[in-house]
């Protein structure tokens, strides 16, 4: 796998301005991928997509900010049709976009929330999904010789409970996206992989073991760039479609690639034997 291994592929980042898609975005970007970082921060702040171009760029990729609410079918819409004016098609894709309701619901009991966390988590983390893989995959079948692959980024939550009911179906309902995209696009070359990260040290996680929310896993946390050392490898394997509906953690494809994060490290991860395994 050279350096710039993916220079000419093009991705878009949903929710690139901050935590695992900014790791994403510059993992793409070290292989020289041209990325499109969407999010609704903009400007230069250290949170924003302008932000993260920055670093896909000094990474060696090519850093494309769109300003992008996710919660907005139009500009979902508008993305993908800019995305086709510009290139003409797509190679990679990546649903990372999720929204933690502020202030964040740590646990309790489902009719004590507020019912706008639905909205939060299963509308933008979930519906969002579905909309611009449909855009998504439109310009990957135009591209004669596009990569066709989407990543979806879930987590443990859609096995087991973790943070409210709302998260674990928005979770549960990506892991599902993943294996029935791919029974639905084998025929067309479309591979459909679902990743696991860990604990991600991104700055919201940091923020809460600051505060007493949530305690650091040492052994098992990860930084955003492991996440997007991985996409990145997935993209540039040419035998990639054996995985094909599969949902992995980050970690373990980390070890198969033999990839460490920014501090030289190799989290092993925790793996769940429930999870999608089989290829289809």
């Amino acid at each position: 796998m050279s350096k710039q291994s993916l220079l000419g592929k093009v991705a878009v980042v949903t929710g690139s301005s901050r935590g695992i898609g900014r790791g994403i975005a510059v993992g793409l970007g070290e292989k020289g991928a041209t990325v499109y970082i969407t999010g609704r921060s903009t400007g230069t702040g250290p949170l924003t997509i302008d932000t993260t171009a920055d670093l896909v760029n000094n990474a060696g990729g090519i850093g494309i900010p769109i300003e992008t609410d996710l919660g907005d079918d139009s500009q979902i819409e508008e993305l993908f049709n800019e995305i086709r004016k510009s290139h003409g098609g797509l190679d990679i894709h990546v649903n990372n976009a999720f929204k933690i309701p502020n202030p964040p619901v740590w646990g309790g009991k489902f009719w004590e929330h507020p019912v706008g966390i639905w909205d939060d988590q299963v509308g933008i983390g979930l519906r969002s999904a579905y909309l611009a893989s449909v855009y998504a995959v439109r310009l990957m079948m135009d591209k004669e010789d596009s990569l066709k692959l989407v990543i979806n980024i879930s987590s443990s939550g859609s096995e087991r409970y973790a943070l409210s009911a709302s998260y674990g179906i928005a979770k549960m309902g990506t892991d599902r996206l993943t294996r029935d995209f791919a029974v639905e696009g084998k025929e067309d070359g479309l591979c459909v992989v679902g990743l696991w990260p860990s604990q991600v040290l991104t700055e919201f996680i940091l923020e809460s073991i600051e505060k007493g929310d949530i305690k650091l896993d040492d052994e098992n946390s990860e930084t955003p760039l492991y996440t997007g050392r991985v996409v990145a490898a997935l993209a540039d394997d040419s035998d990639r479609h054996i995985r094909n509906g599969q949902v992995l953690t980050t970690a373990e494809l980390a070890i198969h690639y033999d990839l460490t994060d920014e501090r030289g490290k190799q989290p092993k991860g925790k793996r769940n034997p429930t999870m999608y395994r089989e290829t289809i």
